[in-house]
């Protein structure tokens, strides 16, 4: 097996796992943390620490960094040799950041490897866990057997703001999901029925939209994204931003908050005054590609 040695910077919840799991798989891990302090539990375990970044960086080729954000990364990193060196950082921050980073990097002699992991600390290294990476693939095919340890890698192309896009789209749909249901949660809670009774209605709605068959609106809608044609023969989106109006109503009328019902009928409303009324629920992505003045 490929034990490579890895130097982990950044010991937070996020770092402090991806540290344990590559231990776990055999590979010689050198960790260091702003805060000294916090790897105790990863030294029992058989890490390295480094006493200063210098030292860190010194002690492997691939430096796996989870940081805050990409300015923690460049201040940590400030003045160390950085010659020949592959990072690959794991911490959020912009799109257009990350291809900062890359530059940065560059001007260093390193190379940036950028990367989005899609499940939180205890997933990290558990079957389904993956992470997006982007930047040179030739370097990226290097390391993947290591950085498989973490989780299935999944190149997204070189661009280095992709990685973060892909990431970022995923948290979108995740937290955009998840909060539209605590909103219907409570819309029905108004009425004293409980979470429990409306969540098997939820699940077998998500089901249905992810479902490959005929009734997978998922497949559908995106197939009509890509062709730019939205169907409204079953259901226009002008009569959509009628029934997103009453859903409004349903959260001023329970006493609740509406902030993201308000923002949905907004939307709706604004697609529908913008020529797409006759067309279908797909339609909302030309909207959204022309952002408001």
């Amino acid at each position: 097996m490929n034990h490579e040695a890895v130097t982990v910077i950044g010991l937070g919840a996020m770092g402090s796992k991806m540290a344990e799991v590559l231990l776990a798989a055999g590979h010689p891990t050198t960790v260091w943390n702003r805060t000294p302090g916090r790897a105790a539990h990863l030294i029992a375990a058989g890490a390295a620490e480094a006493p200063t970044a210098a030292e860190a960086v010194a002690a492997s080729n691939l430096l796996v960094i989870s940081q805050l954000d990409y300015a923690a990364m460049e201040d940590s990193l400030q003045g160390v040799d950085l010659t020949g060196k592959v990072l690959v950082n794991l911490s959020s921050d912009s799109p257009d950041r990350l291809r900062q980073g890359g530059r940065w990097a560059t001007e260093r002699a390193a190379t940036l490897i950028t990367a989005g992991i899609m499940v939180p600390p205890p997933g990290i290294g558990q079957p389904g866990a993956y992470s997006f990476y982007s930047g040179p693939r030739e370097v990226l095919e290097v390391h993947t057997s290591t950085l498989e340890a973490l989780g299935r890698v999944d190149y997204v192309g070189t661009d280095p703001g992709l990685a973060m896009l892909y990431y970022q789209a995923m948290l979108n749909v995740f937290w955009a999901t998840l909060t539209s249901y605590f909103y219907s949660a409570a819309l029905v809670g108004s009425a004293g029925v409980s979470a429990g009774e409306l969540r098997p209605y939820v699940a077998t709605m998500l089901v249905d939209l992810a479902e490959n068959g005929p009734m997978g609106f998922l497949k559908i809608l995106t197939a009509e994204i890509e062709a730019g044609h939205y169907s409204g023969d079953q259901n226009s989106l002008h009569m959509q931003a009628v029934g997103s109006e009453h859903v409004l109503q349903a959260f001023t009328q329970a006493g609740l908050d509406t902030t993201l019902p308000a923002a949905l009928a907004a939307i709706f409303a604004r697609t529908d005054a913008d020529g797409h009324g006759q067309e279908g629920l797909g339609s909302i992505v030309e909207m959204i590609r022309k952002p408001a003045a």
